[in-house]
């Protein structure tokens, strides 16, 4: 016996491990970058050390990570940051002057005049007037307080924020949280960190993935025999299921909301993103003012945005914002301090958060520019959303929804019986197994939509419409003979 384990060392029991951690922690699932992605990663490394694959590169279209797949940053957001970055370079006339000005406005509003300082937790002021100033122009002049503008490191840690915020009591008192199925894999990870009630409400998929308020009231009725129903949360246009909700069924909403007592969360983050014929954005907090003082003094909202989304997919930089309405200025207090504890939301984030809230007006030397390639990417993924619905739906066994806003496709597949049976053999869910053959044979990497929730029975994947146009087609149609493939192996 060596000394070592004479003396009890090899038999020492680490103080962390798996079964005295925190149990909420070993509950959080995040399917976007769950066991497929590992798998890609892996099968990355293998094509670099020369292993040979049936193809010669992994296409992520797992994730809404827009340069990474082949989108140009905007121009003027690049520029005002490296002039924030660098500011030796404002004496460069490479560089327009509205650029300059914008960045040695945020530059006199950080602290050293660096955007390396530190800034107040809510965030720059002089950022969140312009923030107040973008949601009062976009919501036809309804008016927004900067003092209920938080900054946030994109939007998902204001909406972790604000879940912390609204979790409490135990057992049948304990916090409920209404989700849609399918959602977006950040809500049910939150929950299942902050041990809140998950409370699915199902979207429709025969009718374009609508919210119906009858599914609302069944859903809450239902939860109330074992928990305290006290959030709505609400995602448009839809991750993963690209829809755009009607004026009509906002207001559907905020009724429910009012009527159930239910604080309200909007997640607003591909509000730039509608491509659908008769399809609009609809704020909820232009809606709930519409509706008058019954509804917009007393319905409690938040509404989040993000820099990662829309024409700017500036995942990286991490910058986004939330507005609160009607909140206790009590609690308000305390999401102050709550969001005092991490000091700060990145401030080059901030920066980049202030040119999509203040870009270049029709006077400025950047404007036409500027909207130039906003409009190109708008239009460039509104023709791949059209082009992505009509080749899928060409093929037997796929079946596709109108993708009329964001960035995803959520197609419905049939899956052969012995298909289902050799997944469950293997030990997987149907459509994960269905999804790691397709990226072991064709070198796409998709979320299972089994990520997202689905109504029992029922398989999907999510798919990013990002890939440049002619790579989309690539895919597609890998994605299209696989299918057929699979189908006819597993009949």
């Amino acid at each position: 016996m060596s000394q070592h384990a004479a003396n009890g060392f090899a038999s020492r029991v680490k103080v962390l491990n798996l079964d005295n951690m925190n149990p909420n922690v070993r509950k959080v699932e995040y399917a976007v970058r769950g066991a497929i992605v590992q798998r890609a990663l892996q099968i990355e490394k293998e094509l670099k050390e020369g292993v040979k694959k049936p193809f010669t590169e992994v296409i992520k279209a797992n994730i809404g990570d827009a340069h990474a797949m082949g989108q140009k940053p905007i121009t003027f957001l690049r520029q005002v940051l490296a002039l924030c970055t660098y500011p030796d370079l404002l004496e460069d006339n490479k560089f327009p002057e509205d650029a300059k000005q914008r960045a040695r406005r945020i530059l006199d509003a950080c602290g050293g005049q660096s955007i390396g300082a530190y800034s107040t937790s809510q965030g720059i002021e002089c950022i969140r007037q312009d923030v107040a100033r973008y949601i009062e122009k976009r919501d036809g002049g309804i008016p927004s307080n900067p003092d209920n503008i938080y900054l946030s490191t994109g939007a998902s840690d204001a909406i972790v924020t604000v879940l912390k915020l609204l979790v409490c009591g135990e057992g049948r008192d304990r916090t409920g949280v209404m989700i849609s199925i399918p959602q977006y894999p950040l809500y049910s990870a939150a929950l299942a960190d902050l041990a809140a009630v998950q409370i699915n409400y199902y979207l429709d998929e025969d009718k374009c993935w609508s919210l119906d308020i009858a599914e609302l009231k069944r859903a809450v009725n239902a939860a109330r025999q074992y928990c305290n129903p006290r959030v709505i949360c609400i995602i448009n246009p839809g991750n993963p299921t690209g829809q755009v909700q009607s004026r009509q069924c906002i207001e559907d909403v905020i009724r429910f909301a009012e009527e159930e007592h239910l604080f309200l969360m909007a997640d607003e983050v591909y509000q730039d993103n509608v491509y659908a014929e008769g399809c609009k954005f609809h704020s909820f907090k232009r809606v709930l003012f519409e509706m008058g003082p019954k509804y917009s003094t007393t319905v409690e909202m938040a509404s989040f945005h993000s820099t990662s989304k829309c024409y700017m997919g500036e995942c990286g930089f991490r910058g986004g914002y939330m507005e609160v309405i009607n909140m206790d200025p009590e609690v308000k207090a305390q999401l102050t301090k709550i969001v005092s504890v991490h000091l700060c939301p990145p401030v080059p984030g901030q920066a980049l958060l202030d040119m999509v809230v203040n870009p270049p007006q029709p006077d400025e030397p950047s404007y036409n520019t500027f909207m130039k390639e906003r409009t190109a990417v708008l239009a460039d993924l509104a023709e791949k959303a059209g082009l992505t619905e009509q080749i899928f739906n060409t093929v037997p066994g796929i079946t596709c929804n109108p993708v009329q806003g964001a960035m995803y496709t959520f197609p419905r597949i049939a899956l052969p019986q012995k298909a289902i049976d050799k997944a469950k053999e293997e030990g997987l869910v149907p459509d994960m197994f269905y999804c790691m053959k397709l990226l072991e044979e064709e070198g796409i990497c998709l979320v299972p939509g089994s990520g997202f929730g689905q109504r029992e029975g029922t398989f999907h994947f999510r798919m990013t419409i990002l890939p440049p146009t002619e790579k989309l087609k690539i895919v597609l149609q890998k994605i299209s003979e696989f299918h057929i493939r699979f189908t006819r192996e597993f009949s």
